[in-house]
């Protein structure tokens, strides 16, 4: 009688789990879909001239990734239970496989900026004007070196190792890491800007009333005032400084409101999905923004080797008014 009215409780409880199961995994699968679409959707929109540089590898690495992270949750979810190999597969492994993926995605921030960072700063006194192929190879070779040493450590670290067998067999509780790292960076970023902001509000008003509409190279672009000549480093930054915050924010204000947003919140997300495309493609604008103010002083803007934005174009930014050629109105504004 005790072992019947236990085994009716085991599948009780195994026909209340399964609705619960079902509904997590669906929605992990929306999320990632979602993912994968607004993935898809920023490197479509892209410009298409944009050189290859190593952050433009990783996001299509990244893209790569979610893509078949979202077929992995796909046949985990519909076949439920299958074995491969004379493996077991389950639905324990969607949580697994989401955690493992979290924890990777959490550690790659800072990498991945710092690398980007040394790659831009680098190709501003490199000889080339397009990439080679030892650079291509390069590129490719640091991108796959950089997802296996943060998924080794991410394998082998033993608190990580404690945290995935801690929620083991329940996918509904599966708890999904929230990196520091993005918060930080985000943080440092938006600290940065706004102290930029506060230094140079005086200029940044000016500009925007001063700017101008102007056809240059048959595309329509916002000038501004430029000195063609500084005398020393400093007076070019300061010169620099106030345009390379109005074309920044000109193309990313949504965005930096969105993380003003999430840090006043707390908002806790996972680190699946704060890791995107959008995101690294903000820190990219930032970070080109941030080598081109330190190294004013070396910019050639006639040099095609510069790095170049794939949504922000800033050497129209920075073209003198006496090389605009016709004003006109024209029917869309293209911001610099």
């Amino acid at each position: 009688m005790t072992a019947l009215s236990s085994k009716n409780c085991s599948l009780q409880y195994q026909l209340h789990q399964s609705p619960q199961l079902l509904e997590a995994s669906c929605l992990l699968f929306l999320i990632i879909l979602g993912k994968v679409l607004l993935n898809i959707l920023l490197l479509r929109v892209r410009r298409g001239d944009a050189r290859w540089t190593l952050m433009e590898y990783f996001c299509f690495s990244l893209a790569l990734v979610d893509l078949l992270l979202l077929v992995n949750i796909s046949i985990l979810t519909y076949f439920r239970d299958f074995v491969v190999l004379g493996i077991r597969f389950t639905r324990y492994h969607i949580c697994l496989l989401t955690q493992i993926i979290s924890f990777t995605y959490g550690f790659l921030h800072y990498p991945v900026c710092s690398l980007a960072c040394i790659d831009y700063w680098c190709s501003l006194s490199r000889a080339s004007k397009q990439s080679s192929r030892w650079q291509k190879l390069l590129y490719f070779l640091t991108v796959i070196l950089t997802w296996i040493s943060v998924l080794a450590y991410v394998l082998v670290d033993p608190a990580i190792s404690v945290s995935l067998k801690a929620h083991r067999g329940y996918v509904y509780q599966c708890p999904a890491y929230v990196s520091t790292q993005s918060h930080w960076l985000s943080l440092s970023m938006l600290m940065v800007l706004f102290v930029a902001f506060l230094i140079s509000w005086q200029e940044v008003v000016a500009l925007l009333q001063a700017m101008r509409i102007a056809s240059y190279k048959s595309k329509a672009a916002l000038y501004f005032p430029f000195p063609l000549h500084c005398g020393y480093a400093l007076s070019c930054r300061e010169a620099l400084l106030p345009r390379l915050i109005v074309c920044f924010l000109g193309t990313w204000f949504p965005f930096v409101a969105l993380q003003v947003l999430i840090l006043s919140l707390r908002v806790q997300i996972p680190a699946y999905i704060e890791m995107n495309v959008p995101w690294l493609y903000f820190v990219n604008s930032f970070l080109i923004a941030a080598v081109y103010w330190f190294n004013c002083h070396k910019l050639d803007l006639r040099d095609s080797s510069l790095p170049v934005d794939p949504f922000i174009n800033w050497k129209c930014c920075f073209v003198p008014v006496h090389r605009l050629k016709q004003v006109e109105r024209p029917m869309s504004i293209v911001i610099c």
